[in-house]
């Protein structure tokens, strides 16, 4: 086992309690989103943080159903934001999509990464960059816990697009 970065407990502690801000005060799709995503980091966590974790077929299903469930709750979150015409949250969900549809390429095509790291590290920049260009706009609408809670997903996502690219090397 690989010793973590310095960042992650802090950074999953913070996104945590965030999640659980949204679920006690949020509205329903902030919620769902929120708590989607914080599954799905943690899976990607294991994934990257532990690669041999996965070779055990039980655990191997078990995370697919997670993937599985936490993916649905986030087209569900989606959907939410589209009738609330919460549209920077919409954007902001669909940019997230991507980040996942990369990740999950560096994870299960590490010789096509290796063989295309540029493209794939452009790609990742681009994304990223992308969303840190919607925090000063939940900013600007002085939506100030949006914002830092943004802040936090690029950095925690960022670690794990780190991690992902060292596996494929």
């Amino acid at each position: 086992m690989r010793a973590a970065h310095p960042l992650y407990g802090a950074i999953y502690a913070l996104l945590a309690t965030n999640t659980l801000w949204y679920l006690v005060v949020g509205p329903w799709a902030q919620s769902l989103d929120s708590l989607a995503w914080l599954v799905l980091l943690m899976l990607f966590a294991l994934e990257t943080r532990q690669p041999n974790w996965l070779k055990k077929k039980q655990l191997r299903s078990a995370v697919h159903a997670l993937r599985f469930a936490a993916t649905a709750a986030i087209i569900a979150s989606a959907a939410g934001y589209t009738r609330e015409n919460e549209w920077l949250d919409l954007i902001n969900i669909a940019l997230w999509i991507l980040v996942v549809a990369l990740i999950e390429c560096e994870l299960r095509l590490p010789q096509r990464v290796a063989h295309n790291r540029r493209l794939f590290t452009g790609v990742a920049v681009a994304l990223y960059s992308a969303i840190a260009l919607l925090i000063p706009l939940w900013a600007l609408r002085g939506e100030w816990f949006d914002a830092y809670d943004a802040v936090l997903w690029l950095i925690a996502f960022a670690l794990i697009e780190r991690d992902a690219l060292k596996l494929a090397l």
